[in-house]
């Protein structure tokens, strides 16, 4: 479906230690593509530790350079290392035409640090969590809309709160409304105010108007 359906190309923190010579050759050959809008999902992820750390950060500052070369934006992965990630981007951060901090789970403090670096911030099914989404809830109090991205991560993080659930267990793009009305209600605006900021900035962010002629 061109100019409706769009890719990032990137290479996830889990198999950094794959990353040799021929990865940034073959991921930019994939990014001169109008369909790969973004490097990524990269970063690092040190809840897992699939790859070593020196790894992760290798392949990370590898893939923000590439992001940099070919002026498409990166999509954001961090799990327990947001230091780390802090450190890394903001060493590239004024040579990089932006980014969002995909799947955000934080608090206010490291909420407040992706904005402060200008960052986009990906809101997923995990704000519907009632066991581990508090501290997500109180910080999308003092999110921006202009900052705002709504995502599924599908087929992970179905929002818990749906009625009736799915069966599969299965997120889908289709549950994307359920997650806008959660934001709308947290942040005290009318849905179709978040809706179209999400829209807005997607936009925006991955310059998909330009991509899409």
């Amino acid at each position: 479906h061109p100019g409706v359906l769009f890719a990032t190309t990137g290479i996830h923190p889990h198999h950094a230690s794959e990353l040799d010579e021929h990865s940034i050759t073959a991921l930019e050959g994939l990014l001169e593509s109008d369909v790969a809008v973004a490097v990524g999902e990269c970063g690092l992820d040190y809840f897992r530790n699939f790859s070593p750390q020196s790894d992760q950060l290798r392949a990370f500052e590898a893939q923000l350079e590439l992001a940099i070369t070919t002026r498409r934006p990166v999509f954001l992965h961090q799990r327990d290392a947001h230091d780390d990630m802090l450190r890394v981007l903001a060493r590239h951060r004024s040579n990089l035409v932006g980014g969002v901090a995909h799947c955000f789970t934080g608090d206010e403090t490291q909420l407040a640090a992706y904005l402060e670096l200008d960052l986009y911030v990906g809101i997923t099914g995990w704000i519907c969590d009632e066991r581990r989404g508090e501290q997500l809830q109180q910080a999308a109090r003092s999110l921006p809309l202009e900052r705002l991205l709504l995502e599924t991560d599908a087929p992970y993080l179905l929002p818990r709160d749906l009625e009736p659930a799915p069966k599969s267990r299965r997120n889908e793009p289709r549950y994307l409304p359920h997650i806008a009305q959660k934001v709308a209600a947290i942040m005290d605006v009318p849905v179709a105010d978040v809706i179209a900021a999400s829209t807005r900035n997607a936009f925006s962010l991955f310059a998909l108007e330009d991509a899409a002629t």
